[in-house]
């Protein structure tokens, strides 16, 4: 009797999870049948959707329930806290598994080289959201003690960014928040937070329902300058082509000709400025300049000679996110991803790299929603099965599941697993209900091992 295609992903974010899913909905689930393993560095699985995703989101949150209806299937284990290539290497994984899929995504920053970015009070985004998500690798406080406060970038990150900067900590109470975090956010002293884009309102890059959802806090006053809302032959061709940039822009239109309430929290939205330095002095931020920018026809920008600025004492910059190197795995600097076709990694030498996939955005970069998501693993999980039936994969000489486990154990990695998920949500869930809140979310790592039984 043959055995199951035996298979290993790195990453159990919904990339991650995605590909399992396509696998188990493939024809070969049936007969001689899949066996999936996910290997995820933290204790609990879902990736960005726990780590990434702002904490008053829980439209978005609520894919969870999708992602734990694939977790749940029995053909699927959950290996947690382990860390590639640390606890496990490629090596390690092609001798347990006939094929290895990475989805390990993007956490880090990427950078924005402009003079005085290394100034203390210059911040990363995706290190805030870490802070405000509970991530148990990072520190558990946070300096907010500026009054005023730049966000560049015009994405949905930077949205997420001023607005946690700018409701108050009792808004957010509701959400699964740590204590920690509602005692930093209780402390925070930001006013006006000023988000910059160095292009128009058709060139943003927010979602509309994220963008109209600035403007439900009672206590936030999003601002516009009416001379920001310009549009040239581009501009107008996007528009229409577009649907979703329309709706951003009638948005943005519309809160430009609105007159200015007395909500406490002022948050403007800047378009056609381009931050060109952050300005200090005793190694702290006082400032950010800009250059003005305007339209050169064809929806792209070009700088004015014309500079102003602005008086701020803290910076996030939301430009983007970066993807981590993969050791053993060929690297794309320019890009920050693994050279892919079709989701089979490609060598230097324009070969496959045997038994080698990727998905999600460590193979095409930090863009798109979840549904680009779910086509790009069933993708790169078509590709795989079509190296299955062709002979195309690596036999490995260890296949039975429980070599896996006594490996891990062997190495003495404290794994965490699917039954132990369940126990940590458990407990979160409980933290929770006397607070009339759905949950709230453990942080440091030892309290999620133990109460994951790991």
């Amino acid at each position: 009797m043959p055995r199951p295609l035996r298979v290993a992903i790195v990453g159990a974010g919904p990339a991650g999870i995605y590909a399992a899913d396509a696998l188990l909905k493939s024809g070969v689930a049936a007969d001689p049948g899949v066996s999936i393993d996910l290997f995820e560095r933290m204790p609990a699985p879902f990736g960005l959707i726990r780590y990434g995703v702002a904490p008053d989101h829980p439209r978005i949150k609520g894919i969870v329930t999708a992602l734990h209806q694939v977790l749940d299937k029995p053909q699927i284990r959950l290996f947690g806290n382990v860390d590639y290539p640390t606890d496990i290497s490629l090596d390690d994984l092609r001798a347990f598994y006939d094929a290895v899929i990475f989805s390990t995504g993007a956490t880090a920053d990427r950078e924005l080289a402009i003079p005085g970015i290394e100034l203390d009070g210059s911040y990363g985004a995706a290190d805030f959201v870490s802070w405000y998500d509970g991530h148990p690798d990072v520190p558990r406080a946070w300096p907010l003690e500026a009054e005023k406060v730049a966000v560049l970038g015009v994405g949905n990150v930077a949205l997420d960014v001023a607005r946690v900067l700018a409701k108050t900590a009792d808004e957010l109470l509701p959400t699964e928040i740590p204590q920690n975090v509602y005692e930093g956010l209780k402390a925070n002293k930001a006013l006006e937070i000023h988000v910059f884009g160095r292009r128009g309102p058709a060139q943003a890059k927010f979602s509309p329902m994220e963008l109209r959802e600035l403007d439900h806090s009672p206590t936030i006053e999003v601002i516009v300058d009416p001379e920001d809302i310009d549009y040239d032959a581009g501009s107008i061709e996007t528009r229409r082509g577009n649907k979703q940039a329309d709706m951003v822009a009638k948005t943005l239109e519309n809160w430009a000709i609105r007159d200015v309430g007395d909500r406490p929290h002022k948050l403007f939205l800047h378009f056609f400025e381009s931050p060109t330095e952050i300005t200090g002095a005793d190694g702290r931020v006082t400032g950010l300049r800009t250059e003005r920018t305007a339209l050169d026809g064809t929806g792209n920008v070009k700088g004015t000679g014309e500079f102003k600025d602005w008086d701020v004492t803290a910076v996030y910059r939301a430009v983007g996110y970066l993807s981590d190197k993969l050791p053993k795995l060929p690297w794309d600097l320019e890009t920050g991803t693994v050279p892919d076709a079709g989701g089979r990694v490609i060598q230097e030498s324009g070969e496959h790299l045997a038994s080698t996939y990727v998905t999600g955005w460590i193979r095409r970069g930090p863009v798109g929603l979840i549904g680009h998501t779910k086509g790009d693993a069933n993708e790169t999980v078509s590709n795989l099965l079509d190296d299955y039936a062709h002979d195309r994969l690596q036999t490995p000489d260890s296949p039975a599941p429980e070599a896996v486990d006594a490996f891990l154990t062997g190495r003495g990695v404290r794994f965490t697993t699917w039954d132990g998920w369940y126990s940590l949500d458990a407990a979160e869930r409980a933290l929770g209900e006397p607070q009339g809140r759905e949950r709230v979310k453990i942080v440091e790592r030892e309290d999620m091992l133990r109460e994951s039984g790991a």
